[in-house]
């Protein structure tokens, strides 16, 4: 998948250079992952690995030959991604982004503005970061036999990464297999409950999802997640309930409170590893109290999804137990 997903959300003069750069970014043998603008600053395409700036004739240059993005350029974009309502996105603004069909996702950064010391919306949006979503097939049986099914079924799992290191796409991969079930594994079909606070893990539009989640997933879209995980728990009888992003005091004990209900937590964090995660104060109790048993740790060694360890985690035990995985990539 190439630039050719961002056309309808670009004006003229950015979607000419786009479309033209697309035969030289082939040649690179680079995905595209992002296009970032910024008012007066050069175009500028991001694969995994590295930036390519774009000059007008759609050529691969150095940054001071490149297009410089315009003013126009940025409201064209925002026209369109509002879909021509600036008012009715403004939840989305005060969020600081923006989903689009096919789960793609626009981050947004301007003026913002305040009432009562909150964010309520943005204005004179200055920058734009268009993120190219994927919906990998990769088999993953692997990390389930690493993550190690036992008699009380798949375990409370903890995914650690850092930034753009694959955690929400091996999320989504896991809750599909969760939901499906993996034979290879012996692992049965669950039913899943996805509390997606930031219309990423499903990339919902309009009440339907951009990314295959399984056939036995319930996704409650755009709610917080402390909510959203004590509405699953009350409404939906999910045997796991997966979340992205976990960081939040309510959310944490959301978290525990689920776990001594019966249900599974499946959730993403981000950190570089297991040790950086026990300096955040807020998601340390869950390690001390041994809420999760399994941490899986990602990072960008070898590209988003590069599988560094499995740990296994219980009642203030961080080291690793579990094993060490060479090599392997997830999504």
């Amino acid at each position: 998948m190439g630039l050719k997903v961002a056309e309808k959300w670009f004006g003229h003069d950015l979607w000419d250079c786009l479309v033209k750069a697309e035969a030289h970014l082939v040649k690179t043998n680079e995905n595209p992952e992002e296009i970032r603008l910024r008012i007066g600053c050069p175009l500028l395409v991001r694969t995994a690995s590295q930036d390519f700036f774009v000059a007008a004739n759609g050529r691969l240059v150095e940054p001071e030959a490149a297009y410089r993005v315009k003013e126009s350029d940025i409201s064209q974009v925002m026209e369109r991604v509002t879909l021509s309502s600036m008012h009715a996105a403004e939840e989305s603004l005060r969020q600081g982004f923006v989903t689009l069909p096919g789960g793609h996702r626009v981050g947004l950064a301007g003026e913002a503005v305040l009432e009562q010391g909150c964010i309520r919306t943005q204005k004179n949006i200055a920058a734009v970061n268009f993120r190219i979503a994927r919906d990998p097939q990769s088999d993953i049986s692997f990390l389930l036999r690493q993550v190690a099914l036992n008699s009380q079924g798949f375990p409370h799992t903890l995914i650690v990464s850092p930034p753009r290191a694959g955690k929400t796409t091996l999320l989504r991969l896991l809750v599909r297999s969760l939901s499906n079930g993996a034979p290879e594994v012996a692992l049965p079909p669950h039913r899943v409950g996805v509390v997606d606070e930031r219309s990423e893990i499903a990339g919902m539009w309009q009440g339907a999802a951009s990314f295959d989640l399984g056939w036995r997933t319930d996704v409650l879209d755009k709610c917080p997640k402390k909510l959203g995980i004590e509405m699953m728990v009350r409404t939906m009888s999910p045997d796991i309930i997966a979340v992205d992003e976990l960081g939040g005091v309510e959310e944490v004990e959301a978290v525990k409170e689920a776990a001594r209900c019966g249900v599974k937590m499946l959730a993403t964090c981000h950190a570089d590893s297991i040790g950086d995660l026990t300096a955040r104060s807020v998601i340390k109790p869950l390690l001390d109290t041994g809420v999760f048993q399994k941490a899986v740790v990602l990072s960008r060694r070898r590209g988003p999804g590069t599988l560094e360890k499995v740990h296994r985690l219980g009642n203030g035990q961080f080291e690793v137990r579990g094993s060490l995985v060479r090599d392997s990539k997830c999504p």
